[in-house]
């Protein structure tokens, strides 16, 4: 039976790594989003930018909200905008 199992899930074992490869970029990001050293540097660099001038105030309070909000929030999927094409019914 092992024989048999091995030559059907033979041919699905790339589908399977590239599954796996989608999820460990998928944890690489999460842990980069909520990593405290990264939100950090962000905010830094925000700062930086508010003192530069090159972003207003209003800007930076709106952006700091948001790395808040990521950090402490459940994980966001991105969402492109564009309608589920399996939606359609097809």
């Amino acid at each position: 039976m092992n024989l048999i199992t091995l030559l059907v899930g033979w041919p699905l074992l790339p589908l399977e790594g590239v599954l796996r490869l989608g999820e460990l970029i998928q944890e690489q990001a999460e842990r980069e989003l909520h990593d405290p050293v990264a939100v950090r540097r962000q905010l830094e660099e925000l700062e930086r930018a508010a003192d530069a001038g090159l972003i207003s105030e209003e800007e930076q309070a709106e952006a700091m909200e948001e790395i808040v909000r990521r950090m402490t929030g459940p994980p966001v999927l991105m969402d492109s905008g564009d309608p589920d094409p399996w939606e359609s019914g097809r």
